[in-house]
């Protein structure tokens, strides 16, 4: 089978697996399939999950694009070939609950061509990330230690390596390089070599791709039924407010998308279904929500540290507010 075929089935599979997963966790609701086509080449499998027991608002969605490399990719993107080609899977979830947090993931394949339609250049990138609203130390352990995991079966340099990757870009550098969570690990532009060959890396989107349920579900499952208040939504809402300036002013995905002609609702499904903007907001200091935003403008290495967080004494005291 073409390479290019193998990556398709994953990451059809993955959208599957991934899916049957977030639907057991949230017990109510069911992701919905939308199908779409692009005009210049290729489509896509959108799926949305919407007003669940769990899940506000996310989707998980895999495309195939392709298509004539434009003057507009070779001086705004640097592509140079004659033709393109990707694949890929990316999903963001928004959870109801404040103390249940957000989560991205993305694992994608590109391929460029040349006018005979030889493969002239192939990369692979991705990452999965967290995005919590309150600050549970022992899940940031767990999310981090499971994506660490996964990376050392393949080379040991990778976790610390892309995880500094990922605190790096998911930043917004227009408000005093604030991150938008808690990171997790990303990589980008990786292409195959004598030393780590194709199978190479696909082998590791498998296992980072699969890691993803490992690392998210229990944290989904243990914080789901914690009762919260309308102060933590409305802080929930500033966060998302910030994380919705990162997809729109930095992230590459998101300007990759739109500037070749992608689906704009598949593109912007990313976004969370409120938000909230307050003219310089600060949290109170030394309350569970800045403690949350000091790890979020300072990174933490989750593996080698303890913040001073007593599990019990800080889930009485958010719930009291």
């Amino acid at each position: 089978m073409e390479f290019k075929n193998q990556w398709i089935a994953f990451i059809h599979q993955l959208q599957n697996d991934i899916c049957a997963a977030l639907e057991a966790c949230d017990g109510k609701a069911t992701f919905i399939e939308d199908a779409w086509e692009r005009a210049e080449g290729g489509g896509g499998k959108t799926r949305v999950i919407s007003n669940g027991n769990v899940f506000e608002k996310g989707g998980v969605n895999t495309s195939i694009v392709f298509g004539d490399v434009t003057d507009m990719m070779r001086t705004q993107l640097k592509i140079n070939g004659d033709k393109w080609f990707a694949c890929g899977l990316s999903l963001v979830i928004h959870p109801s609950n404040p103390f249940v947090p957000t989560v991205h993931c993305n694992y994608r394949m590109f391929e460029l061509y040349n006018a005979a339609g030889e493969t002239i250049d192939r990369w692979f990138g991705g990452g999965t990330d967290l995005t919590p609203y309150y600050l549970f130390e022992e899940d940031a352990k767990h999310f981090h230690q499971t994506y660490k995991n996964a990376c050392d079966q393949f080379d040991p340099s990778f976790y610390p390596d892309f995880k500094k990757v990922c605190d790096d870009y998911f930043v917004n550098t227009h408000r005093n390089n604030e991150r938008r969570g808690i990171g997790g690990i990303f990589y980008d532009y990786k292409k195959p070599s004598a030393e780590k060959d194709i199978e190479f890396w696909f082998g590791f989107a498998k296992a980072c791709g699969y890691a993803f349920m490992d690392a998210y579900i229990p944290i989904a499952e243990k914080r789901k039924n914690i009762p919260y208040t309308p102060e933590n939504k409305f802080w929930q809402e500033i966060r998302r407010g910030r994380y919705t300036e990162f997809n729109l002013v930095h992230d590459r995905g998101t300007i990759f998308g739109l500037k070749t002609n992608g689906r704009t609702e598949s593109i912007l499904m990313s976004l969370p279904p409120t938000v909230r903007f307050e003219y310089n907001y600060n949290p109170t200091p030394g309350s569970e929500e800045d403690k949350l935003l000091q790890a979020c403008l300072h990174p933490v290495d989750w593996l080698n540290t303890t913040i001073d967080i007593n599990e019990d004494d800080w889930s009485k005291k958010v719930n009291s507010c």
